[in-house]
């Protein structure tokens, strides 16, 4: 989301240094967790792009073993 404002930085970073403590520290926890949730999503993207892939042999395990518990499940029924 965008909002458009007609203050320049220079004055938007003058407006928040003018800000009382309390006022600081709750734009400072708001920054902070917008942060984190970027890096998350950041490091979570990283981890799939980055993480084992199966080959061909396990995928056959894979399916096999599905195929094995399937037909076991319809033994017992």
């Amino acid at each position: 989301m965008q909002v458009k404002s007609e203050m320049t930085f220079e004055q938007l970073a003058d407006a928040i240094q003018k800000l009382p403590p309390t006022e600081w520290k709750r734009l400072k926890t708001l920054i902070d967790s917008r942060k984190r949730k970027t890096h998350s999503r950041e490091e979570l993207l990283a981890l799939l792009l980055n993480g084992p892939v199966a080959t061909e042999e396990e995928i056959r395990t894979i399916e096999n073993n599905r195929k094995a518990i399937n037909q076991w499940g319809r033994k017992r029924l």
